[in-house]
């Protein structure tokens, strides 16, 4: 999947829900720029993120602008599961979004809902703003529902022995499983490759799976990556803005300081 989003319609939805292999790249450093060279790199996805980084609407907004012309199409992973928050992010111009902290249906529902116009949904509506070209899309309000994106991510224990009814959830279109919160959570903090947390990633995923539910992950060790996707995961984060800067960097250096 290598089209981006043009007009009404989700080409990253649809390449998401018939299973294809989607490699991701996690954009941390909240600058135009830099999401903008990532962009061009030509990753499927790229995850603007709001939950651990200082995103803003100001900050979101450049870079959705900076992406315009890339291939990569624009997941956006707000602070919360909020409506007032998602609203917000619709209204911008995110049509792919990545829900942090799932542990229920009722708060799978939530995000599906917050993301929809009534009868639908309860977002809240303005004739006039960014995703809908500030008024110039003419089709735009009967058609948006269909061609939004929700993602859900389970971290917890509890997400885990629910992740079956949320996968079930009308209009979650693909499950994120959270491994660092997920280890932490078990008692294992930082070390997801433990195998009670191994355990449950592979319980989850062969139960989402077994509902024709995609299944994805953040995996930026090369090793980790390889085995998600052989475990049945289609969306794929395999790397990161920061960690690739700080890495890349350190590298250079070494070359010329190495005893």
């Amino acid at each position: 999947m290598n089209t981006p989003y043009r007009g009404l319609g989700n080409t990253f939805r649809k390449a998401l829900l018939e299973h294809e292999r989607l490699y991701g790249c996690w954009a941390s450093l909240a600058n135009p720029i830099s999401t903008e060279i990532v962009g061009y790199a030509g990753f499927d996805w790229i995850l603007l993120d709001a939950e651990h980084s200082p995103n803003d609407l100001s900050s979101l907004h450049l870079q959705l602008l900076a992406l315009k012309d890339s291939p990569s199409a624009p997941v956006v992973r707000p602070q919360a599961n909020d409506p007032v928050l998602l609203k917000r992010m619709l209204d911008l111009g995110f049509y792919n979004f990545l829900i942090p902290m799932v542990e229920t249906a009722d708060q799978a529902r939530l995000a599906v809902m917050a993301t929809r116009y009534p009868p639908d949904g309860v977002r809240g509506v303005s004739v006039s703003q960014r995703s809908n070209r500030y008024g110039n899309e003419p089709d735009y309000f009967t058609q948006i529902n269909a061609s939004i994106c929700v993602m859900v991510q389970v971290e917890t224990p509890k997400g885990i022995a629910n992740v079956g009814e949320i996968a079930d959830v009308d209009g979650v279109d693909g499950i994120f499983i959270g491994p660092q919160d997920l280890a932490a959570t078990y008692g294992h903090l930082l070390n997801p490759a433990h195998a009670d947390v191994q355990e449950a990633i592979e319980q989850a995923t062969a139960i989402c799976l077994g509902k024709g539910k995609p299944v994805g992950i953040l995996a930026p060790i090369e090793v980790d990556a390889r085995r998600y996707l052989d475990m049945g995961m289609t969306f794929v984060a395999i790397g990161g803005d920061q960690g690739l800067l700080k890495e890349s960097m350190k590298k250079l250096l070494t070359l010329f300081t190495r005893a």
